[in-house]
């Protein structure tokens, strides 16, 4: 059968979220951290403003790239204002990460909807793909585990990104380590193999592609954009459940965790397979678009996602 997924050899910033170099150090972090830690998430807000404004006036590739997506995502020119918000919005989610996983869950207040999908996953103990986006907290997901016995999590990542944030973590006082599978291994495919027999729930990031890897064009926020096929690849060849995870940052302490189906390859034959790869992507970046309109400041994607050539960004 022919490949009927494209490859990108050449895609404009394609991985450029990627390689862009790491601002700040790891002392940053762990000054932010301890200083946050000790004076509580009301008081050490102050300085989420203050790293906003810095993205805002020196970073222009990002603010340029958040300008272009949120103006498909709220149907308008998006104002100074609205940039603004979305930068706030995601340091105000990277802040909350040290509370979480701190185990400091009652200081939020999250709603979820959908855990009675994962209690169905967790009771048949089959494991189960959680295919996440750049699209608010996926700490939050934590919180179901607190509510439903039984529940274990990893998160897959790529190597150099998962390299980034293990630097990060290791200079950080956490109680909860998260476990992370660095994909692009050898042994990457029977690591998630082994924890999804194990019943685990394994967290997958789809709404970026890599370097050469193969990539379907489908229609998100008014243009078609690439998305990954590999994540999906993998559980079609695993025959696993795949629902959509995100947790959305509403505002004060507030998160709202939702949980939706989006494709079951657990009897799906071979045959069928890329059919039902295909579908499972259209239906993933419509749930993800959906909640982009939704909560835009939420989705953190400072990069060129369509590939534009400059002269076709209006706004």
């Amino acid at each position: 059968m022919s490949e009927p997924f494209e490859r990108a050899p050449n895609l404009r910033g394609g991985a450029s979220w990627i390689d862009q170099p790491e601002r700040g150090s790891v002392w940053i972090f762990r000054a932010v951290a301890a200083l946050s830690l000790r004076c509580g998430r009301r008081a050490s807000r102050a300085l989420l403003h203050l790293i906003a404004a810095y993205y805002f006036l020196f970073s222009p590739a990002a603010a340029r790239n958040s300008k272009r997506y949120l103006r498909r995502a709220l149907a308008r020119t998006a104002t100074a204002r609205d940039r603004y918000a979305h930068l706030l919005c995601f340091a105000t989610i990277l802040h909350d990460r040290l509370y979480l996983l701190n185990d400091r869950f009652s200081m939020f207040d999250i709603e979820v909807s959908g855990s009675e999908l994962l209690e169905r996953v967790t009771s048949a103990g089959s494991g189960c793909l959680l295919m996440g986006a750049h699209l608010g907290s996926f700490e939050i997901a934590r919180a179901v585990g607190r509510q439903i016995p039984g529940i274990s999590a990893v998160m897959a990542m790529y190597a150099e990104n998962a390299r980034k944030v293990n630097a990060v973590l290791s200079a950080l006082d956490l109680r909860v380590k998260p476990e992370i599978i660095r994909l692009g291994t050898i042994d990457a495919m029977l690591q998630i193999r082994t924890r999804l027999d194990e019943g685990a729930f394994v967290g997958v990031l789809g709404d970026r592609t890599i370097g050469h890897e193969p990539f379907l064009w489908i229609d998100f926020l008014g243009s078609p954009a690439p998305f990954p096929v590999g994540p999906w690849r993998a559980a079609a060849v695993l025959r696993r459940p795949v629902l959509f995870i995100a947790g959305l940052y509403c505002g004060a302490n507030r998160y709202r965790l939702v949980i939706d189906p989006v494709a079951d390859f657990t009897s799906i034959p071979a045959e069928d397979r890329d059919a039902a790869i295909h579908s499972a992507i259209k239906r993933y970046a419509a749930l993800l678009e959906g909640y982009c309109r939704t909560h835009p400041y939420n989705w953190f994607n400072f990069f060129d996602f369509w590939q534009e050539a400059p002269e076709t960004v209006h706004g």
